[in-house]
């Protein structure tokens, strides 16, 4: 289901059992199956998203994020995608879009990333790991890793178990 308020791209992809609410910009983007995409959010070009992913209000998901299957996205967090971002070249010139470089960032398998968190682009957040709230991700985060704080560091090592922890 597609809310008649959200903006989907002819050319996204949108999986079987989706769900896509009020307010939400899709672009050229691949969604998978049984996901619920909450409200006011905005993803770009060439996303890629799992099967069965929840994201949470107010989230912006640039080009070059990729979200595996199963990975939770609290509400208001931030992914970046360029390092060295700048509106203008050093001469002076508004940059285009050739003139960025992005850093491609994965979320693996069943993740989960708290509200109001930052994650820095070019790293990679391992399997079952997860985020605590308003975390600034600086760096690769391991599968099953608790991390938190401001730069996010890792607080505890969770169960190893594929069910609630």
């Amino acid at each position: 289901m597609i809310d008649l308020t959200a903006k989907v791209s002819p050319n996204a992809i949108i999986g079987k059992n989706t769900m896509i609410e009020e307010y939400t910009i899709v672009a050229d983007a691949i969604i998978g199956d049984e996901c619920k995409i909450h409200r006011y959010i905005f993803i770009d070009n060439g996303v890629v998203i799992g099967n069965r992913v929840k994201i949470q209000d107010h989230v912006m998901i640039p080009h070059g994020v990729t979200l595996e299957d199963g990975v939770f996205v609290g509400p208001a967090v931030t992914f970046t995608n360029d390092k060295f971002p700048r509106a203008i070249n050093s001469d002076g010139s508004l940059k285009k879009i050739s003139d960025w470089i992005a850093s491609p960032t994965l979320v693996k398998y069943g993740a989960s990333i708290g509200a109001n968190a930052t994650i820095v682009c070019g790293v990679t957040l391992g399997e079952w790991c997860m985020v605590g709230a308003g975390a600034v991700v600086t760096k690769d985060v391991p599968p099953y890793a608790l991390v938190q704080g401001n730069p996010a560091r890792i607080i505890k090592v969770l169960n190893n178990q594929k069910k609630d922890e």
